[in-house]
């Protein structure tokens, strides 16, 4: 496994509706950033006043180091799965982050920078299985994710499941993964490339 990139402090924010699976994601992209990559990684999250239909939202910090502070406060990357998600945590986002939405859901983006896929389709009409849409948009992070491994997260992923959920997961991860391959491509390079001026060798 090549070096990873030396990250200071990387924030991410997932933001929903309950119901979309967005502190499951945040819960299994943690890990797999902890556990297989070997990051430190704290994760805060906070429900709407109800469990589905209501907000949803899950903070990551992710560091070479030892966290101080847990809590995101300036977002390097924020995932928009509602618009009201998108509407409340924008301004959060700091200059030259990065914007992932799921278009369907999101009509008025704040701003035309952004990442969008239509993360809820692909999972119903390629997947099968609407409910496995946040595992296609950890397919996706993962591509974005310049530090993220496919291998070490669909491993991660995978450990995380119980047998019966685990091939459905695996083929929505690696949708998601190749769908933003596909679509972002060479949008992504250069968001990619910017951690790279932190890497140091080990």
């Amino acid at each position: 496994m090549k070096p990873l990139p030396v990250l200071d402090r990387f924030e991410i924010r997932l933001s929903g509706l309950g119901g979309q699976g967005v502190i499951t994601l945040g819960r299994v992209l943690g890990a797999g950033l902890a556990l297989g990559h070997g990051y430190y990684v704290t994760q805060t999250q906070s429900y709407g006043p109800e469990a589905r239909g209501g907000s949803s939202r899950c903070d990551l910090v992710v560091s070479s180091k030892p966290i101080s502070y847990p809590k995101a406060q300036e977002l390097d990357v924020l995932v928009a799965l509602s618009q009201d998600a998108c509407n409340s945590y924008y301004r959060n986002l700091k200059p030259g982050g990065l914007l992932v939405l799921e278009p369907e859901l999101v009509k008025q983006p704040p701003t035309n920078m952004f990442l969008g896929l239509p993360f809820t389709r692909l999972a119903r009409d390629k997947v099968g299985v609407a409910q496995a849409m946040n595992t296609v948009v950890l397919g996706a992070l993962t591509f974005l994710l310049p530090f993220a491994q496919q291998r070490v997260m669909k491993k991660s992923l995978e450990e995380s499941l119980p047998e019966k959920i685990r091939a459905v997961n695996a083929k929505a991860f690696s949708l998601g993964f190749k769908e933003a391959r596909r679509v972002f491509g060479e949008d992504a390079a250069e968001w990619k490339a910017k951690p790279s001026q932190d890497e140091e060798a080990e």
